[in-house]
């Protein structure tokens, strides 16, 4: 009987990065677009990368779901004595999408290919520190075309 593959979850400290806009410059009348090299997201990524081949994830054949809990640190203005004020917000502002293609982008050395990727659900909301929390498991529910 053919054993059944296992979820994997990791978790990396930290606030979480969100992919940010490419810049573009031109040299030699070709543009070219870049994510500056001092930009966090270079070090989130590699956080990732590193926790995740130290979970046992590993270049997968057959289709993954991957889950992503980004949870961010509240800001300090965003408290009262009393607890969170009324007028703070209930959500961290950088977008769910961004958070999910630089996690896609750092798992992609290990997994091989993100185009395995079948399912992507992320999830985003504030907590007392920031950490990620990454689920690779098999896909539950492959979608089968006609």
């Amino acid at each position: 009987m053919a054993r059944k593959p296992k979820s994997i979850t990791f978790h990396v400290q930290g606030q979480p990065v969100p992919q940010p806009r490419a810049r573009v410059s031109s040299r030699g009348g070709f543009a070219r677009a870049y994510v500056p090299a001092t930009h966090p997201v270079h070090a989130y990524r590699q956080a990732i990368e590193l926790a995740a081949r130290a979970a046992g994830v590993t270049t997968a054949a057959d289709p993954v779901d991957v889950v992503v809990l980004a949870t961010f640190g509240r800001p300090k203005s965003h408290l009262t004595k009393q607890g969170v004020k009324a007028s703070a917000p209930a959500l961290p502002r950088p977008d769910v999408d961004n958070v999910g293609k630089a996690v896609l982008d750092a798992l992609q050395p290990v997994l091989g290919d993100d185009t395995i990727v079948g399912r992507l659900v992320v999830a985003k909301r504030y907590g007392e520190e920031g950490m990620t929390t990454v689920t690779v498991e098999p896909m539950t529910r492959p979608w089968a075309g006609k």
